[in-house]
């Protein structure tokens, strides 16, 4: 082989040589190349978005609100005096016991609840605080541990109980010879015959509607309702007897009617004889007994000394059960306390009753038509 061919065959295998260093170096930029998309494809996104993680779901543990009935199932049941125990319910607890019995069949709970039951005892005793006291229904559901549904559900429950049934029993007109013995015992301690009950009207705090809230202002300027009773010697609510030939009657204030069936005393004049000034004088003793009957009426059941959150639709139900209740106490001789009355006094003065001189309203707690 000569010169030549040995240059040609070194330039050839040079050549195959390079060709197969390009070739491997193309697989391998292919192969990287690959794996760098992978990467981009895969490991690291093309564009980033900063997204919070979906909060974690919830999941509670308790399904009712927890509630603490410490108050009533120890203290009261358990530890309350007969003192404390008439300070909060307004009556004995042997008073508290008949009316339990009384009020049994309108106050059962229902069979199928999804709570335990409020055992009737603990329902009424919600009723009667809440007369008592007048405290809002927040405030009577947090003392008792139960809900506000279910303190709004018994008031409503034992008012309306009430007057559908032992109200009639409570709150009824006396029978003929009832009403001649009343009448006996007026004349034996005030001198004046043929009386059978005291007539009068006070008027009751409400809550009104914001539309017609004109229509409920008294002429003291604030809302309410007028209560109109008939009270007999016993301090207790009667039904008139009014139209019946009984010859007896109903004793009123100067502003009612002179009628067959209701006296009143002379409007007041330089000119009344003695006899007229001392019949006056023995209707104005009288007339004490209505109004110390609306005395211990509010004195007992606070809810009427104030603006409740009674609907304003349901007050008339309310005030006819504080007045079923009042019947009830004094049927049972469970005698309401001084200081509720003396209680009873200041209050009544943040509602003034009309045509009443401020004097008066202090001992009677507020009378007036």
């Amino acid at each position: 082989m000569d010169h030549d061919d040995v240059f040609r065959s070194v330039i050839l295998f040079f050549v195959v040589t390079i060709l197969q260093i390009q070739t491997k170096l193309f697989i391998i930029f292919q192969m990287l190349n690959r794996g760098r998309q992978q990467d981009e494809n895969f490991l690291i996104p093309r564009t980033v978005t900063l997204v919070p993680p979906p909060p974690p779901a919830k999941t509670r543990s308790h399904w009712m609100k927890v509630r603490s009935k410490d108050w009533w199932e120890r203290i009261v049941l358990l530890e309350f005096t007969d003192q404390e125990w008439k300070q909060n319910f307004r009556m004995s607890r042997a008073s508290f016991m008949k009316l339990c019995s009384l009020m049994e069949s309108y106050m059962a709970p229902e069979d199928v609840t999804v709570r335990a039951a409020v055992p009737v005892i603990m329902r009424i005793a919600v009723v009667l605080y809440k007369l008592g006291s007048c405290a809002e229904y927040r405030v009577v559901a947090n003392q008792f541990g139960i809900s506000k549904s279910s303190i709004t559900k018994s008031v409503y429950m034992f008012c309306k109980g009430m007057v559908q049934g032992p109200i009639k029993q409570l709150i009824r007109a006396p029978t003929e010879e009832e009403a001649k013995e009343i009448a006996r015992r007026f004349e034996a301690s005030h001198h004046i015959p043929q009386i059978t009950g005291l007539i009068d009207g006070t008027h009751i705090p409400i809550l009104p509607p914001s539309n017609g809230y004109k229509d409920f202002v008294n002429r003291k300027g604030w809302p309410s309702y007028l209560l109109q009773a008939v009270v007999d010697d016993k301090i207790q609510g009667i039904k008139t007897t009014g139209g019946r030939d009984t010859n007896l009657s109903l004793v009123g204030d100067p502003a009612y009617p002179l009628l067959d069936w209701l006296i009143k005393g002379y409007l007041n004049s330089p000119r009344l004889t003695l006899e007229q000034e001392s019949f006056n004088t023995y209707i104005s003793s009288v007339r004490v007994g209505v109004e110390l009957t609306f005395g211990l009426l509010k004195s007992r059941w606070r809810v009427l000394l104030k603006i409740s959150d009674f609907h304003f639709t349901f007050a008339p139900t309310m005030i006819a059960t504080c007045c079923a209740l009042h019947n009830f106490c004094q049927n049972e001789e469970d005698q309401a306390s001084n200081s509720w009355l003396k209680e009873a006094c200041d209050r009544a003065i943040n509602f003034p009753q009309p045509n009443q001189p401020v004097d008066l309203q202090c001992s009677s707690c507020g009378s007036s038509t």
